[in-house]
């Protein structure tokens, strides 16, 4: 009877796609955080400069995407609304994991009833949603960016509590925890010395995956609009804008909905390097 032939292990090919991931999402988040950036002291045309006689009209040699309703250059203005939604998702990123980490790790060590006060915290932010956080700080500020970090600030930082809980709870089990545990370490200094560095890769899964639900949620907020005021440089006011002429001019619709698809899928191919990576580590 003919033997088969001798099957290699696919760890060489299962282990090159998550980093190809990796690299492809930070290439693509490079290339549109360039984009955006670049747009603080260049664009195409200034966004004031506007060209009322060729108001939705399709790609030009003066215009590359076409003009939207109000005379602006769409490439120009997808460049700064790429800009807000960077910068208004990073400022909510960092509000997360700065007061969600920790208050995710008293919630983790410091007891039961720290436990469940925390939990009840996280969930009534998650209960509330960034929508409805929104919604009680536009009564206040208006529609503004700031109104827009701070509602997905919020929201970050629910989710990042209940996250910080759950990986500290899993490291728990480990031999060199319980070990550092009985010589007597205890509280942020064991989760200091023991836990952060084996965490780092999944708060930077999170951190990618928060970054690619800000980006859209700045987009909902700034399209019903809780967050850009009117006339500013948001992907989802473009969206709100182009909605009422998306049948006589689509490409109005189209930029600013493929700008937002591309930052969510830079983020999403990072997370999915990261978690592979870390799934491949653990295996090992």
């Amino acid at each position: 009877m003919r033997s088969l032939p001798p099957v290699s292990p696919p760890t060489a090919v299962g282990s090159a796609i998550p980093g190809l991931r990796l690299r492809l999402g930070v290439l693509l988040s490079l290339l549109l955080l360039l984009a955006g950036f670049v747009s603080v002291v260049w664009t195409p045309l200034p966004l004031d400069q506007l060209d009322l006689a060729a108001s939705m009209q399709g790609p030009s040699a003066a215009h590359l995407l076409g003009v939207d309703t109000f005379g602006r250059d769409v490439l120009s203005l997808a460049m700064k609304a790429m800009l807000t939604s960077f910068v208004v998702t990073t400022v909510g990123l960092a509000l997360g994991l700065f007061v969600g980490v920790p208050l995710g790790a008293v919630a983790s060590l410091a007891g039961p009833w720290a436990d469940r006060a925390m939990e009840g915290v996280a969930g009534v932010l998650l209960a509330l949603s960034a929508l409805g956080i929104a919604a009680v700080l536009f009564v206040h500020l208006g529609p503004s960016a700031l109104n827009a970090m701070l509602a997905i600030g919020l929201f970050n930082i629910a989710v990042v509590i209940r996250a910080t809980r759950r990986l500290l709870g899993d490291q728990r089990g480990r031999d060199d925890i319980a070990a550092a545990h009985l010589a007597g370490l205890r509280g942020w200094e064991l989760v200091r010395r023991h836990m952060l560095a084996e965490l780092l890769p999944d708060f930077g899964r999170l951190a990618a995956l928060l970054l690619a639900g800000g980006v859209l949620l700045e987009a909902a907020l700034s399209f019903v609009g809780l967050a850009a005021p009117p006339g500013g440089a948001s992907l989802g006011l473009m969206l709100r804008e182009a909605r009422p002429v998306m049948m006589a001019q689509p490409l109005l619709i189209l930029v600013p909905a493929a700008a937002l698809t591309l930052i969510a899928l830079g983020m999403h191919l990072i997370a999915a390097g990261l978690d592979r990576r870390q799934g491949g580590k653990h295996a090992a």
